[in-house]
């Protein structure tokens, strides 16, 4: 049988840093390094050609041109590659690794997600166990195929469905949780693969969509947040979408004047998704005589979906020009996995 043959992509981030121990401070190194860093990376029973943004950065200014920039990456070697797995920093991880599950669609190969939460050259780092791990995972295969045909996060041990997941630690090494479906994979002395959960891909040929929207405002509600902020928020001439982040089951206040405001943002064709701010747990709208409003005026319900995926596929669907009723439809829809 061939060996698989993955496309090991560096975008910067924890993992690729190395101390610069005059200064004390995190710095980038050569990303040809990373595979000297690691040599257990040539004992894996599969073929490893390695790409690179054109200027690494840190995950604290991703954003979406360079998602299509990884989205060209992977179209262009995706018929000469049986998997990818993308070295990311982990403070926007999910965010990347959501809206990649939404601009690759028809995918049937693994897109696999990983990081560290210190250095690679650190003495206790966690990077060596997640890259070659997540490698390990990209390379499956069942009956010469891909076993994984989806994009995924893998860190600490599990791998997760990308667009399920959200960074809960910023210290613990265990720092991604999937809090509203169960992991994919559960690595211990053998890889563990839970086959139920995975992803079905359908067999049509891959369709890439480069057309994002970023005029999308997240509102988090708080108890006393006042009228005249939600007002000058939701007026500004740019925003295209709005994503609510409500209390509970998607409940929220009742006072009239937040109420009207919604009704003004609807009537001008701006669709608002309503997620939980709950870390797990589902929105309910109608459940609570706090969101019977929401519903009866067309607020989308976002179900269990993760705000990062529901900001990443709102900017994917505002970009796909659908009118408001349709819209709705789609986005209560679960389109890659990222709702139950």
């Amino acid at each position: 049988m061939n060996k698989s043959r993955i496309l090991l992509i560096y975008t910067g981030g924890t993992i690729g840093m190395i101390k610069n121990y005059e200064t004390g401070a995190l710095v980038s190194f050569n990303f040809n390094e990373l595979l000297e860093n690691i040599p257990e990376l040539r004992l894996l029973d599969c073929h490893i050609d390695t790409a690179s943004l054109k200027t690494p950065i840190d995950s604290s200014n991703m954003n979406p041109q360079y998602w299509g920039e990884l989205c060209s990456i992977i179209e262009k070697g995706y018929e000469s590659y049986d998997g990818f797995v993308v070295l990311h920093g982990s403070d926007t991880m999910s965010y990347t690794a959501s809206a990649l599950s939404f601009m690759l669609e028809n995918l049937s190969k693994p897109v696999i997600f990983t990081g560290s939460q210190l250095p690679i050259g650190d003495l206790r780092t966690d990077a060596k166990e997640n890259l070659i791990t997540a490698v390990q995972v990209a390379a499956l295969q069942k009956r010469s195929k891909p076993l994984i045909k989806e994009v995924c996060l893998y860190f600490e041990y599990k791998l997760y469905r990308a667009n399920r997941t959200t960074k809960t630690s910023a210290e613990n090494f265990e720092a991604f949780t999937s809090p509203n479906y169960p992991e994919l994979l559960t690595s211990g002395v053998h890889l563990a693969i839970n086959e139920s959960n995975l992803w079905r891909s359908n067999r049509k040929v891959l369709k890439v969509h480069y057309n994002l929207t970023t005029e999308v405002l997240l509102l988090k509600l708080y108890p006393g947040i006042s009228q005249c902020l939600v007002e000058e928020m939701l007026s500004i001439t740019c925003v295209e979408g709005v994503v609510l982040e409500t209390f509970g089951a998607g409940n929220t206040t009742t006072q009239k004047w937040f109420l009207d405001v919604l009704k003004v943002t609807l009537k001008k064709g701006i669709p608002v998704v309503n997620v939980t701010q709950c870390t797990s747990g589902s929105v309910i709208m109608g459940n609570y005589e706090t969101s019977v409003a929401l519903k009866k005026m067309g607020v989308i319900n976002g179900g269990d979906i993760t705000t990062e995926a529901a900001i990443t596929k709102m900017m994917y669907l505002l970009g796909q020009n659908l009118s408001s009723k349709v819209f709705k439809i789609v986005f209560e829809t679960s389109l890659r996995g990222e709702l139950t």
